[in-house]
């Protein structure tokens, strides 16, 4: 047998983000600046109108998150991928299936975007495909 160093894969930058009608939850998890295996965490509320979310997503991209990952709601979470997508992060829609079967799954809007974020940092979570639609007559 062979002794193995078998350290926590954990994504460094990491943000998720608990998606409404009106406003996004984003919690983001970073590397605490002194260092070891603590982490910070920020949790904010924003508005869903394309200003904000534009804001939110220079943010993360200040911040250098690596992942934002939003859970499938209705189809509440195109405005924020996109804008996200747009902005260079790596946006990943997961399935609201899979996610409600991993234990420990709170009930208020804040707590679940610390909870998805903590499960997105350990790369419990797996992205759904998101099929391109393009508008007829744009030309694309």
């Amino acid at each position: 047998m062979a002794v193995v160093e078998d350290d926590e894969q954990i994504i460094a930058r990491v943000a998720a983000l608990d998606v409404g009608k009106a406003e996004v939850v984003c919690c983001v998890r970073l590397p605490a600046p002194d260092g070891g295996r603590r982490r910070v965490q920020e949790v904010t509320t924003h508005s869903t109108m394309v200003g904000s979310l534009t804001e939110l997503a220079n943010r993360l991209v200040t911040l250098g998150v690596e992942r934002v990952v939003m859970e499938a709601t209705s189809d509440y979470w195109r405005p924020p991928f996109y804008v996200f997508e747009a902005h260079g992060l790596d946006p990943w829609l997961v399935n609201a299936r899979d996610v409600k079967h991993l234990p420990g799954r709170p009930k208020t809007d804040r707590l679940d975007a610390v909870w998805l974020c903590k499960v997105a940092e350990r790369q419990m979570l797996r992205p759904s495909f998101v099929r391109r639609t393009t508008s007829a007559g744009c030309g694309t």
